[in-house]
This record gives structure tokens, C-alpha cells and sequence, in this order.
């Protein structure tokens, strides 16, 4: 059984996930902040579409977009 079919969100986590980069923690939004927060970072969801697409998930990278 995949990661998806054990998270009852899945669906509507879809239909909001903006993360561009396809990995098999799309739109399982626990394992992806679990993931990110590990390495010192904020996932793809927090940026602006623009930013997003840089693939720069560090948190000085969104402070720096932000001051």
C-alpha cells in the first residue's frame, strides 16, 4: 500500500498543494513539513509561485524575499 492511500486529507491536499516539484511527499502535508523542518527548511507551499520555482526552501531565503 503507498503513503497515499493511508492519509484520509489526501484528496483535498491536492486540490491545494502548490509544490511544482513532484516527489512522494506531494500532498501529504505532515510528512512534507516533518521532511523540511528536518533540513532546516519550509516547503514549496509557503512561497509565491515565482519563488517556489527557485527550488530555495531555506528559511533565510523566505525571511530575505519577505524584509
Amino acid at each position: 500500500m503507498r503513503k497515499k492511500d493511508h492519509c484520509p486529507r489526501v484528496k483535498i491536499n491536492e486540490q491545494h498543494c502548490t509544490c511544482t516539484y513532484n516527489c512522494d511527499k506531494h500532498s501529504l502535508c505532515c510528512e512534507c513539513l516533518h521532511y523540511h523542518r528536518q533540513r532546516g527548511e519550509l516547503p514549496g507551499c509557503y512561497f509565491t509561485p515565482e519563488e517556489e520555482q527557485m527550488y530555495n526552501r531555506s528559511v533565510e531565503f523566505f525571511i530575505s524575499r519577505r524584509s
